[in-house]
C-alpha cells in the first residue's frame, strides 16, 4: 500500500507484514511479544481516546517516557489523531520539563511512571494549556486529574464502537505538510529550541534511509537509545516501515545481557557505546594470563592489519589470511557471540566515531555504519552503506538531500527532510536557513568519492592565540582509543597552547596500580601518584606524535569523576556541553595555563577533583 504519512506505517504493517512478534519487551524476566494486530488496535483506540478527550488536529501532546512499547503505540496514536508529538527526555528535571511543556503549549502529556508523574504534578499548576495527563503505570490509585493509559484506550474502544470509521477519517485527514513533532534541541550552546518537523520531513528521511540501508522484515532490532531523540525515533520508523521486529532493552545497563538474549540483527548506538565496548574487549585480553594474553592481542593486531588492507583495496598475504582464519575461530567468533552472534551491522550516530574504533570492530567482523545528521534534518543527511564503507567519512548524502560546503567550511544542506523551522522563533529560523539551505554549524568537506567528512563543530573549533585552528573532536576521539582514558575534553581557545581535561578509565588505572604495587589511601591519591601521572604523560605523548605541532597537548589535568548528564556536562546523547564543562573546571584550567613555562615536558599534568 502507499504510505502517505507516518500514520500509514501501522496500516502497512497490517496489510503487508503481519507478525506474531512485532514488538518485544521483557517482563518479570521473560521476553514477551506484541503481535502486529494488537499493536495497531491499540494505536487506533488511543488515537480515538485522545480525540474523545478534546485533542484536536494541530495540538501538541508531550510524551515523557523511557523506551518501551507504549512509547511507540502512543506516538503513532498522537500522529493519527492529527496532533504533534513533543518527546521529552525522562532524565530531565521538572524545571526543564516545564520549559518544554510551556513553550510548546502542550494540551496533554503522557508519562510512564509515578516518578515522571510527580514531575508533572509539581509544575502542572503553572501550565495553563495543559488539560490532560495520562500515565502508563498507574500503580496506586491515580490522582483525580490523571487518567490511566488503559482507560484512555477504553475511551477509544467506546468511540470506535459508536463510529467504526472515525479512525480512518482521522488518519486520512493528515497530510504531509502537517506538523508531526516538535523536538527540543539538547541545548549544547544555549536555550533549547523547538524544531518543527512535518510528516513529509520524516517520511522523506525514512524512505531515503531505507533506500541506503537494507532493513528487512526478518530483522530483529534492539532499541536502547532514547526514543525522545530524533535518531532512534526515525530509525524505528524505518524498522516498522520495513516490517522489522523491535525489542526494547530493559535499560542501558542491561544492554550487554539483552544483546545475548535477543540476538539482534541490527542495533543503533553512539560512539560512547562503541568506545566502552572497545575498552571492555581490551580489558578482557589484559586480564588473561599466559599464554592467553599474548594470543589475544596477537589476534587483535591481526584483525587490524587484515581490516586495513582489505578496506584499502589491498590483498592480505597468504600468511595473514591464515592467521586471520585461526584468530577468527579462537577469538573473534567469541566476541561476536557476546553480541548475540547474528548482528548484521550496528549504526552509529549522534557524534563522530573514531576511525580507529570503526576499523577495530570491522577487523572482528562487526560492521558499524556511521551516519550524520541533525534534529533539524529529520535527521539523516549522509550515511555509510554496507557495500561501501569509509571509516574516515559519514558516507554519501542520502537520496534527495543536497550538501554543499560554504566558503568558511560550514556544511550546508537542503532537501525535503529539512525542518519547517523553530517553533515560534522566526529570528532563529532566519539565522538557520540561508536561501533554503540549512546551516548545520558543522565544518567538513566532500571527498573525491562524494562522501562527507566531518571536521568539527564550527562553534567548537579552537583558535590559539597564535592564530592556529584546532578541531578538538578528532583529537579527543584519538585520546579515547587509549585504554587508560575514558573521556577527554580539549581546551585552548585564544590560549597559546592546547590543554586537556582527562577522565581516566578508573578500572584500568586501578589494575595498573595493582600490577605496579602502588599503594594509595583513596582514588584521588592514586591519580596524584607520580607513577600514575607519568603513565598519562607517556600515553598523551604517544598521541602527540600523531598530531601537528600546534595541535599537541602541552598540559593536562586528570579529573576524579566522569562527566555526566546529571551534572549538566554532557547532553542526553552524550555530546559535551563545552561551556558548562569549562565553567565548572575553570580554576583547574586557569591553573594549567598559569603554571605553564618554557621547556616543560610536552604533556605535563596533575590530578584534580571534580
Amino acid at each position: 500500500m502507499e504510505v502517505r504519512t507516518l500514520c500509514d506505517i501501522p496500516r502497512q504493517l497490517l496489510s503487508e507484514y503481519r507478525s506474531s512478534r512485532q514488538l518485544l519487551y521483557k517482563d518479570e524476566g521473560v521476553w514477551r511479544a506484541i503481535p502486529t494486530q494488537d499493536l495497531c488496535e491499540r494505536i487506533r483506540h488511543l488515537a480515538l481516546g485522545l480525540k474523545r478527550l478534546g485533542v484536536a488536529p494541530g495540538d501538541r501532546v508531550a510524551l515523557l517516557s523511557e523506551n518501551r512499547p507504549e512509547w511507540t503505540a502512543t506516538d503513532y496514536a498522537i500522529l493519527s489523531a492529527g496532533a504533534a508529538t513533543v518527546p521529552i527526555y525522562p532524565t530531565l528535571p521538572a524545571d526543564q520539563v516545564e520549559f518544554i511543556l510551556a513553550n510548546s503549549e502542550a494540551v496533554a502529556v503522557v508519562v510512564s511512571s509515578r516518578d515522571q508523574l510527580a514531575k508533572i504534578q509539581q509544575i502542572r499548576g503553572r501550565l495553563g494549556a495543559l488539560r490532560t495527563v495520562v500515565a502508563f503505570d498507574p500503580g496506586a490509585p491515580l490522582p483525580e486529574n490523571v487518567i490511566a493509559w488503559e482507560d484512555l484506550a477504553g475511551l477509544g474502544r467506546e468511540e470506535s464502537a459508536i463510529d467504526p470509521e472515525a479512525y480512518e477519517r482521522s488518519v486520512a485527514a493528515v497530510t504531509l505538510d502537517d506538523l508531526a513533532s516538535i523536538i527540543y534541541t539538547s541545548g549544547t550552546t544555549g536555550v533549547p529550541k523547538g524544531v518543527m518537523l512535518t510528516h513529509g520531513n520524516f517520511l522523506h528521511n525514512v524512505k531515503a534511509c531505507c533506500a541506503a540501508i537494507p532493513f528487512v522484515s526478518s530483522d530483529l532490532c534492539l532499541s536502547f537509545l532514547p526514543l525522545s531523540h530524533i535518531y532512534e525515533r526515525t530509525v524505528e520508523y524505518c524498522y516498522l516501515y520495513r516490517g522489522a521486529t523491535i525489542a526494547y532493552a530493559e535499560s542501558i545497563e542491561a544492554v550487554p545481557q539483552n544483546l545475548k538474549e535477543v540476538r539482534p540483527t541490527i542495533a543503533c548506538g553512539v560512539p560512547r557505546l562503541f568506545e566502552k565496548m572497545h575498552r571492555r574487549i581490551l580489558d578482557t585480553g589484559a586480564a588473561l594470563g599466559a599464554p592467553g594474553r599474548p594470543i589475544f592481542f596477537w589476534a587483535l593486531a591481526t584483525a587490524r592489519r587484515h581490516a586495513h588492507l582489505t578496506l584499502t583495496g589491498k590483498r592480505p598475504t597468504a600468511l595473514l589470511r591464515a592467521g586471520f582464519r585461526i584468530a577468527d575461530r579462537l577469538i573473534y567468533s567469541r566476541l561476536r557471540a557476546r553480541l548475540g552472534g547474528r548482528l548484521r551491522f550496528f549504526i552509529s550516530g549522534g557524534a563522530p566515531l573514531s576511525p580507529e574504533i570503526a576499523e577495530f570492530f570491522h577487523g572482528l567482523g562487526i560492521l558499524i555504519l556511521q551516519g550524520y545528521g541533525l534534529t533539524e534534518t529529520s535527521p539523516v543527511i549522509a550515511v555509510n552503506r554496507p557495500e561501501s564503507v569509509c571509516f574516515e567519512s559519514v558516507g554519501r548524502p542520502v537520496e534527495g538531500v543536497e550538501v554543499r560546503i560554504a566558503e568558511d567550511g560550514e556544511i550546508l544542506t537542503r532537501g525535503p527532510s529539512v525542518m519547517k523551522g523553530y517553533f515560534r522563533d522566526e529570528e532563529a529560523t532566519r539565522e538557520a536557513l540561508l536561501e533554503g539551505w540549512f546551516r548545520t554549524g558543522d565544518v567538513g568537506r566532500l571527498d573525491q568519492h562524494g562522501c562527507l567528512v566531518i571536521t568539527d563543530r564550527k562553534k567548537e573549533i579552537l583558535k590559539t592565540s597564535g592564530g592556529k585552528m584546532v578541531a578538538p573532536q578528532p583529537i579527543e576521539n584519538l585520546l579515547k582509543t587509549d585504554r587508560f582514558i575514558g573521556q577527554a575534553v580539549l581546551v585552548g581557545d585564544r590560549r597559546h597552547f592546547i590543554a586537556a581535561l582527562i577522565v581516566p578509565n578508573f578500572d584500568q588505572v586501578r589494575s595498573y596500580a595493582a600490577l605496579k604495587k602502588i599503594t594509595y589511601a583513596d582514588p584521588g591519591a592514586l591519580l596524584r601518584h607520580p607513577r600514575v601521572r607519568d603513565l598519562f604523560e607517556r600515553r598523551i605523548a604517544r598521541v602527540n606524535e600523531r598530531l601537528a605541532r600546534h595541535e599537541q597537548i602541552k598540559r593536562f589535568v586528570i579529573l576524579e569523576r566522569e562527566l555526566t548528564v546529571e551534572a549538566g556536562e554532557v547532553t542526553p546523547t552524550l555530546k559535551y556541553r563545552r561551556k558548562a564543562i569549562e565553567e565548572r573546571y575553570r580554576p583547574l584550567i586557569e591553573e594549567m595555563y598559569a603554571e605553564s613555562a618554557p621547556g616543560q615536558s610536552p604533556a605535563a599534568g596533575a590530578a584534580a577533583g571534580g
